[in-house]
Order: C-alpha cells, then sequence, then structure tokens
C-alpha cells in the first residue's frame, strides 16, 4: 500500500492541475469573450440612435383619457447629453450633494450629478451622472404630472413650456414654482423643493377657475433608457425594485423586465418603486395615505439601433377638482447614492414603509444590516474601514470565542487520537459497520463530537456572506482604501503573481489576477488546516489539502476587503486553535504536512528529492 501513495498523489496532482486547466481555459475562450461581446454591445447601443418607445400604461379605466407614457417621449432625440440639456430652457439644482437642472420644456427632472461620488478613485474624476435627458445614447429622468379622467381636458405634456414663477436655482432654502394655463380655466402649479441630500419634495397643484367640475387622477414616472454598461450579478439586485404597499418587496431584473409582461399593483397604498444599478436609485414615492396603483414593465430594444426601456410609476385615484377650487398631491423623489443612514433616516422622518430595502441586504438581512452599521460605527472610530473591517473581525471572534474553543478542544482530540482511530479501522478494514461501532465507542469514551469541528465553520459561513454583501453592496465601501496598494476594498486586489506584482511590464488578464492579499488568504487557509485532523481517506486528505490553492483563485476576484478579513480570521483562528492543541497534547507537524502536500509540485519542479521506501 505504501508503494501505492507516490502514485496516488501523482494521480491527484494531475487531476486537479487539469481541471484548473480546463477553468482557466473555459474562463479565457468563453467566459472572457462572452463578456467583452456583451459590453461591446451595450457599448455600441448607446453609441446609436434610440427608437424605443414606453409602453401604454396598464390598467386604464374604461373612462380615462390617459396618454400612454410613450406620447411623453420624443420621437426625434438629440445626439448627445449635453445637447439634451440645452434643448430646453432650465432652472438650475444647487445642493451640497446634487448639481443639475429641471426642462421648463416638459417640466423633468432630467439632470443629475453626484457631487460626493466620482466614477474613479482619482478625486478629480468626473462625478457620477444620474439623471440625463433623453438622448441617441440613453436618458433616465423623473416625470410628474395629470391624466385627465372623463371627459377630456388639456393637460401638461412633454411638450409644454412651463414657466418658472421663482428663478432658482433649487437649493435647500430656496424652493422653486413653476407654472402652466391650460387657457381653458386651468391653472398647473408645480411647487419643488430638494434637501441638502437626495430627497425632492413635489407639491402638484390645479386649480379650477372653468364653470365646470374636473377629474384628474396624478401620476409620477420614472424612465430609463439602456441597461448598466457591466452586467450584473448573482448577489446583487438591479432593475426595476419597490414595495407596493402590502406586496412586499418586489425585484425585477433589467434582463426579466425587457423578457416578461408588465408588473401591476392595484390598490395599493403606502411604498414606494424605483429603479436600481448597484450604487445609485431613484425612487418615487406617493403620499403613504393615499391609494394608488403601481407598474414596473420594460421593453426590449426593437432593432439593433434602440435601447432598452424601463419603467417605474404610479397613478393614484382620481381627484375631482371643484369650480373654483384648488387640489393638490405631494410626491417625493429620490435620486442619489443607496446611503443606508440617510435612507433610514427618510423611512422614519416620512413615514416610507420599508425605504431600508432599496438596499439589497440579501437573505441574511438580520446579520448584514446590523454588520453595516457596526463598520460604520468602527470607521467613526478608525476613520479607516479597512481598519474597522479587522476590528470587526476580532468583535465576531469574541463573540463565538465560547464556541469556537469547544470545537477546537474537540478538534485536538481528534488528532492526538488518530493513532488509535488508525489501529481500529486497520484490525476493522473488512467490517465497515464493526469499526464504525469501535470509533463512535471510543468517541464516547474521550467524550469527542466528531462534528463539533464543522461549527465555527458553520458559524462563519453567515457571517462571511453578511460581510460579503456589505463589501459588495454598501457605497461607503466604495473607494475606501487600506494600506498600501488597496485603493478600493469593494474592487479585488489590483496585484498579480503571474507579473511578480507588477515587476514585469506587462498586464495579465482579470481571471488571472491573483493578488497579494488572495495569496496571504490561501497561505493562512493551508496552515489552518494543518491543525485539523487529517482525513481517514488519503484522495480526500489530498483533496482537501489542495483547497486552499483552489480559493485562492476563486477569491482573487472577490473584493478586496472580504479577502483581507477572510485572511484575518485565518490568522486569529489559528493563533487560538494553535494554542488549544498544544495545550491539548497534540502536534503540530507543518513542515512534513508541507512535504507531504507540496512533495509532488517541488518534485515535478525539479526541487526536492524523491522519497524512497
Amino acid at each position: 500500500m505504501k508503494s501505492q501513495q507516490p502514485d496516488n498523489q501523482s494521480n491527484i496532482l494531475i487531476a486537479i492541475v487539469l481541471s484548473m486547466a480546463v477553468l482557466l481555459a473555459w474562463s479565457y475562450f468563453v467566459a472572457g469573450p462572452q463578456m467583452e461581446a456583451e459590453k461591446a454591445r451595450q457599448t455600441a447601443q448607446q453609441s446609436k440612435n434610440t427608437n424605443t418607445a414606453a409602453p401604454a400604461a396598464a390598467g386604464a379605466g374604461p373612462t380615462a383619457a390617459a396618454p400612454a407614457p410613450a406620447a411623453s417621449i420624443a420621437d426625434v432625440k438629440p445626439a448627445t447629453r449635453e445637447q439634451g440639456i440645452a434643448a430646453s430652457p432650465r432652472v438650475a439644482i444647487e445642493t451640497p450633494s446634487l448639481k443639475g437642472s429641471i426642462a421648463l420644456k416638459g417640466g423633468a427632472i432630467d439632470d443629475l450629478s453626484l457631487l460626493k461620488h466620482h466614477e474613479t478613485v482619482d478625486p478629480k474624476s468626473p462625478n457620477i451622472v444620474l439623471f440625463s435627458p433623453l438622448y441617441e445614447g440613453g436618458g433616465y429622468f423623473a416625470r410628474l404630472g395629470w391624466i385627465a379622467s372623463g371627459k377630456p381636458v388639456k393637460v401638461p405634456d412633454s411638450e409644454t413650456l412651463w414657466t418658472a414663477k421663482t428663478p432658482g436655482p433649487l437649493t435647500p432654502s430656496s424652493p422653486v414654482t413653476l407654472e402652466w394655463s391650460n387657457g381653458e380655466g386651468l391653472t398647473f402649479r408645480r411647487n419643488i423643493s430638494v434637501d441638502e441630500n437626495y430627497m425632492f419634495s413635489i407639491n402638484e397643484e390645479v386649480e379650477n377657475k372653468s364653470p365646470g367640475d374636473i377629474a384628474l387622477r396624478p401620476f409620477a414616472r420614472l424612465f430609463r433608457f439602456g441597461a448598466p454598461k457591466i452586467p450584473a450579478v448573482w448577489i446583487q439586485h438591479e432593475g426595476l425594485l419597490g414595495v407596493p404597499g402590502d406586496a412586499g418587496l418586489q425585484e425585477i431584473t433589467f434582463a426579466t423586465a425587457t423578457a416578461e409582461p408588465p408588473v401591476r399593483f392595484e390598490g395599493k397604498t403606502g411604498g414606494w418603486v424605483g429603479i436600481t444599478d448597484k450604487y445609485w436609485a431613484a425612487a418615487i414615492i406617493p403620499d403613504q395615505k393615499v391609494a394608488y396603483s403601481a407598474t414596473l414593465e420594460g421593453e426590449a430594444p426593437k432593432d439593433a439601433k434602440s435601447l432598452p426601456m424601463f419603467l417605474a410609476e404610479f397613478e393614484t385615484e382620481p381627484t375631482v377638482v371643484a369650480a373654483g377650487s384648488v387640489a393638490s398631491v405631494k410626491t417625493n423623489l429620490y435620486a442619489g447614492a443607496k446611503q443606508a443612514a440617510i435612507i433610514e433616516e427618510y423611512q422614519d422622518k416620512l413615514g416610507i414603509e420599508k425605504f431600508d430595502l432599496m438596499i439589497d441586504w440579501g437573505w441574511f438581512y438580520f446579520l448584514t444590516k446590523p454588520m453595516n452599521h457596526a463598520l460604520t460605527w468602527l470607521y467613526g472610530i478608525i476613520g479607516n474601514f479597512g481598519f474597522a473591517i479587522l476590528a470587526l473581525t476580532v468583535i465576531v471572534k469574541l463573540l463565538f470565542y465560547p464556541l469556537a474553543n469547544k470545537s477546537y478542544e474537540s478538534m485536538a482530540k481528534m488528532k492526538k487520537l488518530q493513532p488509535q482511530m488508525e489501529a481500529l479501522r486497520e484490525r476493522y478494514k473488512d467490517d465497515k459497520s464493526r469499526m464504525q461501532q469501535e470509533l463512535m465507542q471510543l468517541y464516547q469514551k474521550e467524550k469527542i463530537n466528531p462534528a463539533a469541528g464543522c461549527l465555527p465553520i458553520l458559524v462563519q459561513i453567515p457571517v462571511f456572506f453578511a460581510l460579503y454583501k456589505v463589501l459588495y453592496t454598501s457605497i461607503d465601501m466604495r473607494h475606501a482604501p487600506f494600506i498600501g496598494w488597496i485603493k478600493d476594498l469593494s474592487a479585488p486586489d489590483p496585484t498579480s503573481i503571474f507579473n511578480l506584482f507588477g515587476l514585469l511590464p506587462f498586464g495579465v488578464p482579470d481571471f488571472l489576477l491573483v493578488g497579494v492579499w488572495p495569496i496571504i488568504m490561501g497561505a493562512t487557509m493551508w496552515i489552518q488546516m494543518q491543525l485539523n485532523p487529517p482525513q481517514p481517506d488519503p484522495v480526500q486528505q489530498q483533496i482537501f489539502s489542495w483547497m486552499p490553492l483552489i480559493f485562492t483563485f476563486l477569491l482573487a476576484t472577490f473584493p478586496a476587503g472580504l479577502v483581507i478579513y477572510w485572511a484575518w480570521n485565518n490568522v486569529l483562528s489559528i493563533m487560538q486553535q494553535w494554542y488549544i492543541t498544544k495545550k491539548q497534547g497534540a502536534e503540530i507537524h507543518l513542515g512534513a504536512n508541507f512535504r507531504r502536500t507540496f512533495g509532488p509540485v517541488l518534485r515535478l519542479i525539479g526541487i526536492g528529492k524523491e522519497t524512497k521506501g
């Protein structure tokens, strides 16, 4: 049997190397070109004409004279965003967080940039552009208004030229009022205010000086033309979303929205609807006490020159404006970064139902949200999110210290009993049932739970996913530096062993970016595994021995903050487990384990001596 062990190791090594070669080849020749083709397709689409028109609003009553959303979208589009902005007179928007303007032609809020966020880690890079007027490359804007319900009435549309009764700019201390009269006795006013963050408050008024009553139905719509340039990943929702009253959280990805029929919610009270990216979102919020109907829908491009269209909208019940009276309706518009503290403040202050679900906290909501708050709190004390992650890891370790201690003690005892266990396996190798009985008796005698060693890993899994969610989705992690070369904790480690961490003058493909921190994580993971009892089956033991290398490649594309967390967690676990293993009298043979695990590799490359016998 001993003479077969080197062959066993060589076969396993060859199988692992071939498997990794297949994965790398697939990534390079299949996945890589597919992603590049998708990016090229989307870039090409955004540089061509946009012929997409928004679909008609669903569910209008039989007496409604509701124009379809498509009716408010121009057929002729400017070539660039700048030309789209210049196509209408405007009222400027100036706040500590936002810069942009409101189009007087049509009255849309269609020009917004986020002053506190940049496209890259360079603070001199352009600000993030959130809203844009419709042009050949896209469009993203909010439009509010009225729909005639009953007899035809002339209402504002996309061609209406509003008059600014206040000159602007719109600031937190200076609201603006827009006004338009239809020439038939109706005067429409739009009073707009904004706070220092990302919330607009829009009060729509209708003054009826005509001889008869008028029925109007208020609406608010968010239009978006074009999806994000980089396709979303499974862990992060991007697309249409909202909480339409008691319907709960609704999430429809960009891809699903263009492939399936519109989703409509009737007779809801409370909540909101919107459109979200990874870090940015826009939401329209009706009066939380007024009944409304909401629609989430998308439309696929009609041809190669078109862009997909996405729509989130709501319409409230008809309002009867009596002759000689004034009716009004209030709507809030959120447009900005998905910052948890700000969103939760709005939820509490304005009473917006489940507004915090705008941030995709994931399955472990009960862990992810508190962990985000804990990281933010630690950041306020330490001043660096990287060190805040390290501090949070220590806190989590302390919380689970008693449980981990019991598990590590059990593992140390298992390791100490390995000679007796091997003797039982050899004695009863032809009687598996008897072998299990004898092993269980040995466990009971020594008061060992063989499954206890899994507890630290099982406890770590939800914490790991919760932190992964925080690092991947939280705007606070975006462009947050650590030390050295880590300038963005939400992005992968930018270094790579395949160009000697930048010493060689060439770049490497993204799937080969195996940086310093993933290597540290893999090394600490291997050391920790050597403290565990060996697997009884040699093949299983070899597979477990190679897991750190596999995880090094897998986590190389993960956010650097997550890899740093895992490496630091491994270091703390090693210290704790090493102490307990020594305390129990079990031996640790890192050198021998290293030679056993990596001996075949060293021999293949000519390092090390062939073991005889």
